[in-house]
């Protein structure tokens, strides 16, 4: 395990936005030839395969209470976060709402982890989280609005995003059965599988028709958002506090901003690249000054 330094943090955080940001791409890719729960499912179920042989030859025996442990990870990070933002656009919440409630997950993290892991922001931190959620809020301006869906629907993202941020901290908090970061995965996105293969089978069956969209799409969701995004989140959690961690993802909707602009000629406006640097102003005051006292205090 490399040793925590602020040439590491960037690094790391870097790589997380770029690959986190980049679920976006592949989704656009997929959605040409296959239902979201299909999607979800195809993720799940090739990510989790494709990394059970790995699973299964490093790291420490995989129990039956292991498998159980990552299934309630898996039901509250992927289950009800994946699927609560899903569930919601499809009950007609507009999905630039549902976009900004995804993106308050450093937000939940940064509230739970003073209270479960002992870990509160300062106040400087607190005031980057203020900026940093300002910057996404220009960023998603034009894109927000109420919509006409039932009550319920607008719960949902906020659900799911309270899950993933309480499903991190737990992880932080404990683990009864220690595992490698690989077998951690595997056995949540396996689980994920499990649980959103009656909503693909509603939806359509399990698998749509191949295409070369669909294709290219899965391969996109696996390799950059999958295996880049989580197994990057999941060693970052090792080496830093889950709030330092879950900043940075602040600065996604900004960078999936570019992804569309590059890959689909989606407009750039400046009122967007504003947004961009009002996010890593903010972001920066979180993560800066405290990352190695921080962390050498709660190792």
């Amino acid at each position: 395990m490399p040793r925590p330094s602020p040439l590491l943090f960037v690094t790391l955080a870097t790589a997380l936005v770029i690959c986190w940001s980049s679920g976006f791409v592949g989704i656009r890719f997929a959605t040409d030839s296959a239902t979201v729960p299909q999607i979800l499912f195809g993720r799940s179920i090739f990510s989790g395969l494709t990394l059970l042989p790995l699973a299964l030859l490093r790291g420490p025996r995989i129990t039956f209470r292991a498998v159980a442990e990552q299934g309630l990870y898996a039901f509250m990070g992927m289950f009800l976060y994946l699927g609560g933002f899903a569930v919601a656009i499809g009950r007609g919440v507009p999905t630039g709402l549902v976009a900004l409630m995804a993106d308050l997950v450093p937000l939940g993290i940064a509230v739970l982890s003073a209270p479960i892991l002992g870990q509160a922001l300062s106040g400087r931190q607190w005031l980057g989280t203020v900026v940093a959620l300002l910057g996404v809020l220009l960023i998603s301006a034009d894109a927000l609005a109420l919509g006409e869906a039932p009550p319920l629907a607008y719960a949902l993202p906020i659900l799911g995003m309270l899950a993933f941020a309480l499903s991190t901290v737990l992880q932080e908090r404990r683990a009864a059965v220690p595992l490698t970061i690989p077998q951690r995965l595997c056995l949540q996105c396996l689980w994920a599988s499990v649980m959103f293969a009656p909503f693909a089978v509603w939806s359509g069956g399990l698998f749509p028709h191949l295409t070369a969209s669909y294709a290219l799409g899965m391969v996109w969701l696996v390799v950059l958002a999958t295996y880049g995004g989580w197994l990057i989140y999941y060693l970052f959690l090792r080496l830093y506090p889950p709030a330092l961690v879950s900043a940075t993802v602040y600065l996604s909707p900004p960078v999936t901003m570019i992804w569309a602009w590059a890959l689909f000629g989606e407009p750039l406006t400046w009122v967007m690249a504003l947004g961009l640097l009002v996010t890593l102003g903010g972001v920066t005051l979180v993560t800066t000054g405290r990352i190695v006292s921080v962390t050498a205090d709660s190792r």
